[in-house]
């Protein structure tokens, strides 16, 4: 059996999820089991033992979409989002908030990595139906990185996932730095995947079970506040150009 949510664990909401995965675990009845956090994700997503798995919809559309089985969406309270959905927030440092969007791509274009919807699929699609390109591209291999990239001046635009933004904003002091100057069209959230040879309903209601019983600290903390089950049409998105 193996377990593992690496979509948003940071240091300050280990103790959060920690909490959620012992809710799932004890009403499935697994003991003392552990979330794995050594595993590398995309790795963990492929495994036969699969209990429980987060995924971002690129790579689950890209490469997973006939691996895993759907158990639904995290809904983390956007605001105007309905849940079970969410986007990316374009930024820029605040110096050059005023020149807006089409400026902005003629600079260089930070992205956490080709398989992140928020930071690649979602922005893409977003300038592109604009009638705009990225004029040159740099790679970071995490939303973090990108926010640091566009502050230190490495890169002038990045977009970043909603929850991870929001998160950032509490415990990453330089996110002071930027600002949101544009947003992303809605598309299925992080969701939770189970092995196709498991049975992903007394996972649902586990999951379900053990989100309703958050302490309101660790509730706080994740902005976690249900499970969605989303249509299958919600995931027919063209996959992106690669960068």
């Amino acid at each position: 059996m193996f377990a593992r949510l690496p979509m948003y664990d940071r240091p300050e909401n280990r103790a959060a999820h920690d909490a959620l995965w012992s809710g799932v675990r004890g009403a499935l009845g697994y003991g003392a089991a552990q979330l794995d956090r050594k595993t590398d994700y995309v790795l963990g997503w492929g495994r036969d033992d699969l209990l429980l798995g987060q995924i971002c919809n690129l790579p689950y559309r890209a490469k997973f979409r006939d691996h895993v089985t759907r158990i639904g969406c995290a809904d983390y309270g956007l605001p105007d989002t309905p849940a079970g959905y969410y986007y990316s927030v374009f930024v820029v440092r605040k110096a050059d908030a005023a020149r807006g969007l089409a400026p902005a791509t003629l600079g260089r274009f930070a992205y956490s990595d080709a398989l992140s919807h928020s930071g690649w699929g979602a922005p893409l699609a977003a300038i592109t139906a604009k009638g705009l390109t990225f004029h040159t591209t740099l790679r970071t291999g995490a939303h973090i990185n990108s926010v640091l990239a566009v502050a230190d001046g490495r890169a002038d635009l990045a977009a970043i996932d909603a929850v991870t933004w929001r998160m950032l904003q509490a415990w990453e002091k330089r996110t002071a730095e930027l600002c949101v100057i544009d947003r992303t069209t809605l598309s299925p959230g992080m969701t939770f995947v189970t092995a196709n040879t498991n049975d992903p309903e007394p996972i649902r209601a586990a999951l379900r079970t053990a989100i309703a019983n958050l302490a309101p600290d660790h509730a706080n903390i994740l902005g976690l506040r249900a499970l969605a089950v989303l249509p299958d049409r919600a995931y027919d998105i063209p996959l992106p150009a690669a960068p």
